[in-house]
């Protein structure tokens, strides 16, 4: 068995909520299926403040596909970057949040058994906070923050991280390039297209010293 993937989310004291991204260490992200180096380029970069976590994606990009503008539209597919989290790491039930290039956002509640799915597009994270940039030569920043408070289903109250906390996530890009193909990419490769594969999920780990 393939040795699951660690990132090291290291805490951050976010002086007026900004995070000094340059300073948090990032990982690309691959092809979905074969783990091979993508068509574009495709970093992200995560960290944690004490009430949220924080993800960014940086996106080389020749093609932007993206329509939709309400809230949970079905804007998987378009182009879109998604992260998914799953606190207690039984794959059982998970969050789903994405954002499209226009900064419309997806947000759901995954109840996940043997391959069946139940998504809950009535969740909302209720902090959830996105912003896109455009940057030079067709790059697209894409900046999240997720606050610990909205991620409170299983328990029924908030548990927030502590140093040595691990939760099990994945990362992921979809982009339609200008002939119409689809491209699929994972920080995690799952082995095939298909991102609800939450055995193939990461490890995310807590770190503050």
């Amino acid at each position: 068995m393939t040795e699951r993937m660690r990132y090291e989310c290291r805490y951050v004291d976010a002086l007026n909520g900004i995070v000094k991204w340059e300073e948090i260490i990032g990982n690309d992200l691959r092809e979905v299926v074969t783990g091979e180096k993508p068509r574009l380029k495709t970093r992200f970069r995560a960290c944690w403040t004490a009430d949220a976590l924080h993800i960014r994606f940086e996106c080389e990009d020749d093609h932007v596909v993206a329509t939709m503008e309400r809230r949970d539209d079905p804007i998987y597919l378009e182009d879109v970057v998604e992260v998914f989290l799953d606190k207690t790491g039984t794959g059982e039930v998970y969050y789903e949040f994405e954002v499209s290039p226009r900064n419309v956002v997806f947000d759901a509640l995954i109840h996940y058994n043997g391959g069946d799915k139940e998504v809950d597009v009535a969740w909302d994270a209720k902090g959830f906070h996105t912003e896109v940039l455009d940057g030079t030569d067709g790059w697209k920043t894409y900046d999240l923050r997720i606050p610990f408070a909205d991620l409170d289903w299983e328990l029924g109250e908030n548990q927030t991280p502590h140093h040595g906390t691990e939760w099990r996530w994945n990362l992921y890009r979809i982009d339609d390039d200008i002939d119409g193909n689809r491209h699929y990419w994972a920080w995690s490769p799952t082995g095939k297209v298909d991102f609800h594969m939450p055995h193939r999920f990461g490890t995310l780990v807590f770190v503050k010293e």
